[in-house]
């Protein structure tokens, strides 16, 4: 079986991560389709939302531990072999950049909504997988934290970036510092995820998200992404200044004007 699932539904791309044995532990193969599967959620247009979730009882552990005690493969949060990372510092960094590091980048390129559906335990590089996407709905049977202290190394993988502009510095800290576990109820707390619901509801709630977001008015979603992310890199004269541009452009799009017929006529709009 693939370690990772790619599937496009009606409009809905959703990614699962499928090595439930190994507690969806990454593996080069998951990698590679991964990448693979984000280049044509980024590419087509007739995707126009992104789940991630995973099969099985974890959403994703990161690296493959077991792998890592075994020697079989050094498989360490950033899960890869150990002959990526037997030759030099500069090997090991530029082995990162190449492969896991693709993830993050191309997450930051899609200006559709990523949604992640938290089944289950969401440890190091598979919580900085998560944090990636626009939102996080989770089951409250989820547990949530960042392991690399406990193995002496960095987060390589975006929880260092990613982390303190959900949750605040101090409490980014905190976690990556103290490499310690939490449950969904205090994820939801400190505001690392959107929504906690019922373990047996996840997919219902994440999939109704998911369906909402596709049937809404596609170009001002994707522009919106772009103005909230953009407005966190710039000032407010340079954000004003393209989402103006963005008005512009969105009120000569066949949306807007079903839009406001929608509201008058007080029925359900039928966007593009």
């Amino acid at each position: 079986m693939k370690d990772l699932l790619f599937d496009v539904n009606d409009g809905i791309a959703t990614i699962t991560l499928n090595r439930p044995n190994a507690r969806n532990a990454f593996s080069m193969q998951m990698i590679e389709l991964w990448i693979q599967a984000l280049q044509k959620v980024r590419d087509h247009d007739d995707i126009r939302v992104l789940v991630l979730t995973g099969n099985g009882r974890s959403f994703c552990a990161g690296g493959d531990i077991k792998a890592m005690k075994s020697g079989k493969g050094f498989l360490d949060l950033t899960g890869y072999e150990k002959e990526d990372f037997s030759s030099s510092s500069l090997e090991r960094k530029n082995s990162l950049w190449k492969h896991v590091q693709r993830i993050p980048i191309l997450m930051e390129e899609i200006d559709k909504p990523t949604i992640a559906a938290v089944n289950g335990d969401a440890i190091g590089a598979g919580l900085d997988m998560a944090l990636q996407c626009d939102m996080r709905i989770s089951s409250d049977q989820a547990r949530f934290g960042e392991g690399y202290v406990n193995v002496g190394i960095v987060p390589g993988d975006g929880g260092g970036y990613y982390l303190p502009r959900i949750i605040g510095i101090d409490k980014a800290l905190d976690l990556l510092w103290s490499g310690r576990i939490i449950d969904a109820h205090e994820a939801s707390k400190i505001g690392l995820i959107t929504k906690m619901v019922s373990h047996e509801e996840l997919m219902v709630e994440t999939n109704s998200l998911a369906r909402r977001l596709a049937d809404g008015p596609q170009q001002a979603i994707r522009l919106i992404k772009r103005t909230v992310y953009q407005g966190l890199k710039t000032d407010l004269r340079t954000s004003l200044d393209m989402v103006s541009s963005f008005m512009g452009i969105v009120t000569e799009h066949p949306d807007y004007k079903e839009g406001l017929s929608a509201i008058i006529e007080k029925r359900k709009p039928d966007f593009e």
